[in-house]
């Protein structure tokens, strides 16, 4: 692919200032693409990231604040982003929120915020950002999760917000075709919690992958540049990125 290949493309990724999002953007950016980057409270991070895109070409990232929790916010992120360069072709559904909710213990607030942040908030970006894309023939990548299939212990809700969004992506790509192309990605151990996890817990999912090692945050970031780029009659596809992981029983 050429250095260029996604010059004069915009692209909106939500929960960019850190971690995989981050990574995405940085890729993308050098592949010639526009980059907008959304952020909730991590405004340092995303300032510095955008700088950082900026260095390397001016005026090509721009920052974009909201809380995906918060629906009369979805319509403003989209119209903020389109502003930015006047037109919108890639939406990357990334932002997560990621903890366990033992049963017994789950609450309503709890409900709202992982259902919302991983299955509610994507639909209506999607929703909003449609008429732009469908302009640029362009498409929609959701940041899934291996769980979504097989859920993650101690992790219900979650695990089922995961698997609406997986139904989401072949829904969308019925409705939104021919015009979008909607498709996921499936991470597998690419990058630990932020919350502690021991090392005996990190060895035993490493060994449950068949290329016993874990991914990186590139892993997920080429699978999206694919997606853009090279996966043109792909849609309502799943690209899981787990080391084999999944196939492990």
């Amino acid at each position: 692919m050429s250095s260029q290949s996604l010059a004069n493309k915009t692209v909106l990724i939500t929960g960019a200032a850190h971690r995989v999002g981050a990574e995405i953007a940085k890729t993308l950016h050098g592949r010639g693409a526009n980059i907008i980057l959304h952020y909730r409270n991590s405004k340092t991070a995303a300032e510095q990231l955008q700088s950082e895109l900026n260095n390397t070409r001016a005026q090509s990232a721009f920052l974009v604040q909201g809380d995906l929790l918060d629906q009369s916010q979805i319509e403003s992120i989209i119209r903020q982003s389109t502003k930015q360069t006047g037109q919108l072709d890639v939406l990357i559904n990334n932002a997560s929120s990621f903890y366990p909710t033992e049963i017994g213990k789950v609450t309503e607030k709890h409900w709202d915020d992982l259902v919302g942040t991983n299955m509610k908030a994507p639909f209506f970006l999607a929703q909003a950002a449609a008429p732009f894309i469908a302009k640029q023939q362009g498409c929609i990548i959701n940041i899934v999760d291996i769980h979504a299939d097989r859920p993650l212990k101690t992790y219900p809700v979650y695990s089922m917000a995961k698997a609406g969004l997986v139904m989401m992506t072949k829904a969308l790509a019925c409705e939104l075709g021919p015009d979008i192309r909607v498709n996921a990605i499936a991470p597998g151990a690419i990058m630990w919690p932020e919350n502690d996890m021991d090392e005996t817990t990190k060895d035993k999912i490493i060994s449950r992958t068949f290329l016993k090692r874990k991914g990186n945050p590139s892993d997920i970031a080429k699978t999206a540049l694919f997606l853009i780029s090279e996966a043109t009659y792909m849609s309502g596809q799943v690209l899981t990125v787990d080391g084999g992981r999944s196939l492990n029983s």
